[in-house]
């Protein structure tokens, strides 16, 4: 079993949201936990981290130890790999 750390995006995401994907959206993170749901490791710039599908949304996230998971980054599926990757590559270029 894993630890799940929510970042303050998603926590601001799932702020945002009506109640009904909220709580679907919620549950499949707790089920995140246990490696349980629709969960495929990214490619190319993206490599080192993987998705959850929830419906229409995408929860971006990487393992990290000890046993945890952090979920960095939700949007929706035609929008999440665009904005992730420009943010990822923003913060390579701060360092």
């Amino acid at each position: 079993m894993y630890k799940v750390c929510i970042s303050e995006q998603v926590e601001g995401f799932l702020a945002g949201m009506a109640p009904s994907p909220k709580r679907r959206l919620r549950a499949a993170l707790a089920k995140l936990a246990n490696e349980k749901g629709d969960i495929l490791a990214l490619e190319n710039e993206l490599v080192g981290f993987s998705r959850l599908k929830v419906g229409r949304y995408r929860v971006v996230f990487r393992y990290v130890e000890p046993r945890t998971i952090d979920c960095i980054f939700v949007e929706e599926r035609k929008l999440v790999y665009e904005i992730f990757a420009a943010l990822l590559s923003e913060k390579l270029k701060s360092n």
